[in-house]
């Protein structure tokens, strides 16, 4: 009878071993053992050009290896368990000698477009004329259509997934979602105003020290803004909320200071379901120019509560330090404070399912307070408005 602890005296590589077992057959990375066996022509070490097992299984395999062979065990037992070639042990060697990452995952090219240079060219091209130009009744690009187009332009089939993949990697495309413009727009008005308008409303500010204001209003709904979010796929994400028409409205405005050209913001959160009207302009008006301590003006859209108002009028009569100018009809772009709105109501309370108009008005001051203080952010709307350049 044997002792009853003769295990070997390599117990301790054995152990090492079949950790190596465990590790490969976790991550789907098969030793030569488990493998079935190769057909005529068909090799699963020297033969094929890739292992079984993903990117960064086949990692996790090669560091192990690597880390056996450190801890003392010898190549060709690494290599007979891994079911690979000695070579490839010795290239691991040198890969995590000479570089840290030398073992990292490298995602496979893919196969190369079928597509030359000059059609890829030319299909952007055709691409940027926009779906309704080669035959569709709306301007929506899928990727689909795009692989149809392709189809019927070039004579090269591919798949919908495949497009894109190229869409991304080659042209740099994005999926997004179209910016509403009205058809209303007139856009040599909008062009001369940009040109000419607005440098002479700046000119006018700084000859009288004047604050640049740009104004606007607008509303939060107890039912949220939907957005996209991550999730399981096949598991679409529910949102529990109301499904009342409980609102909450607000006024806000972006500040340009005369001298020094800082930004601020400033903004008024009205009583729960109740829409501004031209004497809550007014009174917003009264604690811009207490804020201020100065002279401004105000930019703002052809609203009727702003401009056109009787009693937005009469007090911008008996205050003469306080210029009102228009924006042209349609063109919200130019107002800086949308970015106020866009990035408060589509981003940060995006998917916000308040239980009730006061957890609302609480999350709204919050955001509203925080983007006061962030005048990078700030900045940034104002240079999406694309008005430095027009100034």
């Amino acid at each position: 009878m044997p002792p009853r602890f003769a295990i070997s005296v390599h117990s301790s590589r054995a152990i090492r071993a079949i950790s190596i077992f465990r590790l490969s057959k976790n991550s789907m990375v098969l030793p030569a053992a488990a493998l079935p066996k190769p057909t005529d022509g068909q090799a699963y070490n020297g033969g094929m050009s890739r292992p079984i097992g993903s990117a960064s299984a086949l990692e996790q395999r090669r560091r192990q290896a690597v880390r056996a062979i450190q801890a003392g065990d010898k190549v060709k037992d690494v290599a007979r368990i891994l079911g690979v070639g000695q070579r490839s042990i010795y290239r691991w060697l040198k890969f995590a000698h000479e570089q840290p990452n030398g073992l990292a995952a490298k995602p496979h090219p893919g196969s190369p477009t079928r597509l030359s240079p000059v059609q890829i060219v030319e299909l952007e091209q055709m691409l940027l004329q926009g779906a309704q130009a080669h035959g569709w009744s709306n301007q929506l690009w899928t990727t689909q259509r795009i692989a149809n187009l392709i189809r019927r332009k070039f004579g090269v089939s591919l798949h919908h997934d495949h497009v894109g993949r190229f869409l991304r990697e080659r042209l740099k495309w994005s999926p997004q979602k179209p910016r509403r413009r009205a058809r209303e727009r007139d856009e040599d008005a909008i062009k001369h105003w940009k040109s000419v308008t607005f440098p002479d409303i700046l000119e006018a500010a700084a000859n009288r020290d004047a604050h640049v204001v740009f104004l606007d209003e607008s509303g939060f709904m107890l039912t949220p803004t939907v957005r996209r979010t991550w999730a399981p796929q096949g598991q679409t994400p529910l949102l529990p909320c109301w499904d009342r028409r409980d609102r909450l409205s607000a006024i806000s405005c972006i500040t340009v200071s005369p001298q020094r050209a800082r930004l601020n913001l400033y903004f008024m959160l009205l009583p729960d379901n109740k829409n501004a009207t031209a004497q809550e302009i007014v009174e917003f008006l009264q604690h811009l120019k207490h804020q201020l301590g100065g002279p401004f003006t105000v930019i703002w859209d052809g609203l009727r509560i702003h401009s056109r108002a009787k009693l937005v009028k009469a007090y911008l009569a008996k205050h003469p330090e306080i210029v009102a100018e228009t924006l042209p009809g349609y063109a919200p772009e130019l107002n800086p404070d949308e970015g106020v709105w866009g990035w408060t109501k589509y981003g940060r309370l995006a998917n916000l399912a308040a239980a009730n108009t006061l957890e609302l008005r609480q999350k709204v001051q919050e955001e509203l307070a925080a983007l006061k203080s962030d005048h990078q952010l700030l900045n940034s709307f104002v240079q999406e408005a694309d008005l430095c350049s027009a100034a």
